[in-house]
């Protein structure tokens, strides 16, 4: 590999994980149609509460039909999604996979009582370049575990 390619992919691996943090950054401050913006047109975003399941417990197949599990997290008083290590397992050309951790903090206040449900995940991604911009082609959330406190 070149110097050049080099360059490419070091910026490449940046893309993304910037990528990633915009999505949580979205995510935080209740910006669907920003976090929407992540996603190519078909993109693939597959939830699994229960990440040992085989059978998902959501598939939206559109960014379009984003909007509705987005901008759910307004029914929180606040969420706070930290990142941990952001893994790219393989990056060719315009194509990218990767592995995400995340704790995820949903606060909720009810005749002033704090809930606190912190989920605790791993995305598996499959990312694309298009027009010279990295996107979410696809998008699995596996929920490891949720505590309650």
């Amino acid at each position: 590999m070149n110097i050049e390619q080099q360059l490419q992919q070091a910026a490449d691996r940046l893309a993304i994980r910037n990528l990633v943090d915009q999505y949580a950054y979205c995510a935080d401050t209740r910006d669907a149609q920003g976090q929407m913006a992540l996603f190519t047109e078909d993109t693939r975003f597959i939830v699994f509460m229960d990440a040992k399941s085989s059978e998902p417990s959501q598939v939206i197949t559109k960014r379009a039909d984003l909007f509705p599990v987005f901008d759910n997290l307004n029914s929180y008083r606040a969420t706070m999604h930290f990142n941990g290590q952001s893994t790219v397992l393989q990056l060719k050309d315009d194509s990218a996979t990767g592995i995400t951790y995340c704790i995820a903090n949903h606060q909720t206040i009810n005749d002033g009582v704090q809930k606190l449900m912190i989920a605790h995940i791993k995305y598996h991604d499959s990312f694309v370049k298009q027009n010279g911009k990295w996107l979410f082609a696809e998008r699995k959330l596996m929920v490891d575990w949720i505590e309650n406190r």
